[in-house]
């Protein structure tokens, strides 16, 4: 199941594994549309084999496992690394060398 998510995490500059329930969740996914990036966004609790991956993701470091963001194919983290590279002023820059922005 590793090897899916690493297929899901590189089909987009910036990969967002995430829940509808998920509080955190929301706030990334705004803080990337306030940017203007269109990340592909992978609801767990809507898939299938959601709970699989999910497991997956635990397995390869995250914790909590949503939301877990992938910016060019690499684990970048969760809701606590994506502020503080924000708060850092490191995410702009990360984004840009991804392809997820252009400005």
């Amino acid at each position: 199941m590793e090897r899916a998510v690493g297929r899901l995490a590189s089909e987009r500059p910036v990969v967002i594994f995430s829940k509808t329930s998920c509080c955190m969740c929301h706030t990334i996914k705004t803080l990337f549309s306030d940017f203007g990036v269109n990340p592909a966004v992978h609801e767990l609790d809507e898939m299938p084999r959601g709970r699989e991956i999910e497991q997956a993701l635990a397995r390869l470091g995250s914790n909590p496992t949503v939301p877990t963001v992938f910016i060019g194919g690499e684990r970048v983290g969760g809701a606590n690394e994506i502020m503080t590279l924000h708060l850092n002023r490191s995410l702009i820059p990360m984004l840009k060398r991804a392809g997820a922005l252009w400005v």
